[in-house]
């Protein structure tokens, strides 16, 4: 059966909606940025940019760095941006958009999202890089698709009675990352570890301006926060929507982040901006490899 018009929306051009591309545009090799200026920061390394667009916070280029074919893709920012990019890449490999129907053939990309991001544990320094190894879901938003063979109940439930979780927030879930890609990217310079992903950046990351928290204790709680020696290391907004989705339509994605600042100790890193670019020279000699 065909997908209907109101649910694969297309551009008169015939490409998809909201990324502005067709199946010819990407690469297999896929790298995530929620920035759209990082979207330069990676591809002025490249040999070659074959293609280039942009439509609101979406800009992709795709080129080639050593012969390898690679696009570039910024988000934006939170997990339903990554609902909106994900499910759109994956209708440009796995979707005829001339029929409208599911290929009986599908394709599997590779994800790599560069990120920065600030750690919660004091041993996970400023200008480090993490490799997140889990993602734990605090933003409800994968409770919109059937998650139950992708999640880790047992670490949930563990985090759940830990941080005495509120019945009233949308119920934790943590999804592992893609074992090939991580073999692939990881290095003795990579730390490892769990990426929390929020909801938003003030309050669901325990930031108070005006308003009061739900639980003020829940930063700490998760700082604490221990099962088998799996430790929350992080917090930002994009990780497990992009674990999640990825394990769901058969993709392989890994997150890894600058850490350019720790909450533990209150340290900012003195050059974020050559941390980033470490980062991303770093992840594109591996993607080669």
């Amino acid at each position: 059966m065909s997908i209907k018009e109101s649910e694969l929306i297309l551009n008169p051009d015939g490409s998809v909606y909201h990324l502005n591309l067709k199946p010819e545009h990407i690469a297999n090799t896929i790298i995530f940025v929620g920035d759209q200026n990082r979207v330069d920061k990676i591809s002025k390394h490249f040999d070659s940019i074959e293609f280039q667009t942009q439509k609101r916070e979406f800009k992709t280029h795709t080129g080639y760095y050593k012969s390898k074919r690679i696009t570039v893709i910024s988000t934006g920012i939170g997990p339903d941006n990554i609902d909106i990019v994900l499910n759109e890449l994956d209708a440009l490999v796995n979707i005829d958009l001339n029929t409208r129907k599911p290929k009986e053939n599908l394709t599997s990309l590779d994800i790599i999202r560069i990120g920065t991001s600030g750690s919660l544990q004091k041993d996970i320094p400023v200008d480090a890089f993490l490799l997140s190894e889990y993602a734990l879901d605090l933003n409800g938003m994968l409770h919109s698709y059937q998650i139950e063979n992708i999640r880790h109940k047992t670490i949930e439930d563990a985090f759940v009675a830990q941080t005495n979780w509120s019945k009233s927030k949308a119920y934790p879930i943590i999804i592992k990352n893609s074992a090939s890609l991580e073999k692939r990217i990881a290095s003795n310079k990579t730390y490892k570890g769990m990426t929390a992903t929020a909801g938003g950046f003030y309050g669901p990351q325990g930031r108070v301006l005006r308003l009061p928290l739900q639980d003020s204790e829940l930063n700490s709680k998760m700082d604490d926060f221990n099962s088998n020696g799996l430790r929350v290391t992080n917090l930002e907004m994009e990780t497990s929507a992009i674990y999640g989705l990825s394990k769901l339509l058969g993709h392989n994605a890994v997150s890894l982040n600058a850490i350019i600042a720790n909450r533990a100790s209150g340290n900012f890193s003195k050059n974020p901006t050559k941390t980033v670019e470490d980062l991303i020279t770093y992840t594109l000699n591996k993607i080669i490899e």
